[in-house]
């Protein structure tokens, strides 16, 4: 029996798995798929394995729900935080964990035993266009014109540890994310494909963002996604370094230090449920 745990961050939700002390197996793409499955698995955007480190506490590694596997998820490594600590794999309140996208120290607030929110330094923004990777000679990518379904829009480019295109539209809750998100994802200026942004400014401290991930479409909330859209609305000129970001799952906090050019992300991660499942799937 495989036992799991299904946790969300402001909805953003996958299924955990605690490998610290077994190996990964080499169909993990394969259980990953299954699980995501909101009809034949369990239904989530993704699985998450917790595994051993040698850099770190933990090592975190993160499959979307095609199978494919992302560098990092800011929603997910929150709930990282509180299954290790919850389920006592640690008695820390400021870990390190081991990403693709590199090393993240997070800081666990906890109250009667548990863990309720969770702040990551997301480490700082990448801009330079080859290590997005964006197709463009922009430094930074602020003026990337793309089309999709006939509509023109203007990108700004951000990677944190994941490539992230943004875009600014005039009326959020109406537009269509998969109308045109599954295509923008897509486009031959993203080499690895991207996350797509977009984003409404309410004013220089909020922001109302809508995500399409690549390799699970639209999620209610995206940590690495907010961090993105926060650099890239403050590199605008439109925002303050520190906002709230204002998602479908609820709202983060964010704030871009410029002292160490360090982001930093505050926000909730919750269990859902756990249970197990009968290894031949």
């Amino acid at each position: 029996m495989l036992k799991f745990t299904k946790m969300h961050g402001l909805g953003n939700n996958y299924v955990y798995m605690d490998y610290t002390k077994v190996d990964v197996p080499k169909d993990i793409s394969n259980l990953a798929q299954f699980v995501s499955n909101r009809h034949f698995g369990i239904g989530s955007d993704g699985l998450i394995l917790i595994c051993k480190s040698k850099t770190s506490d933990f090592k975190m590694r993160m499959f979307n729900a095609d199978g494919s596997e992302a560098q990092m998820c800011g929603n997910g490594i929150r709930c990282v935080g509180k299954f290790v600590y919850d389920k006592g794999l640690t008695s820390k309140t400021e870990i390190t964990v081991e990403t693709l996208a590199g090393v993240k120290k997070l800081k666990l607030q906890v109250e009667e035993g548990k863990v309720q929110t969770v702040e990551v330094d997301m480490g700082e923004p990448i801009l330079e266009p080859e290590r997005i990777p964006v197709i463009s000679d922009e430094y930074p990518v602020k003026n990337l014109k793309l089309q999709a379904e006939g509509k023109k829009f203007t990108f700004t480019c951000v990677s944190v540890g994941n490539p992230h295109a943004i875009t600014i539209v005039d009326n959020l809750r109406d537009f269509d994310v998969e109308k045109y998100g599954k295509k923008l994802e897509v486009d031959t200026h993203f080499p690895e494909k991207a996350n797509i942004e977009f984003v409404q400014i309410v004013d220089k401290n909020t922001i109302k963002m809508r995500v399409w991930e690549r390799g699970s479409g639209e999620t209610y909330a995206c940590g690495t996604g907010a961090s993105a859209v926060a650099v890239a609305c403050n590199l605008n000129g439109l925002t303050k370094d520190n906002v709230t970001v204002k998602l479908l799952g609820g709202d983060l906090q964010i704030k871009w230090n410029k002292e160490n050019n360090h982001i930093y992300m505050i926000g909730p991660a919750v269990t859902v449920f756990e249970g197990e499942l009968e290894e031949e799937g």
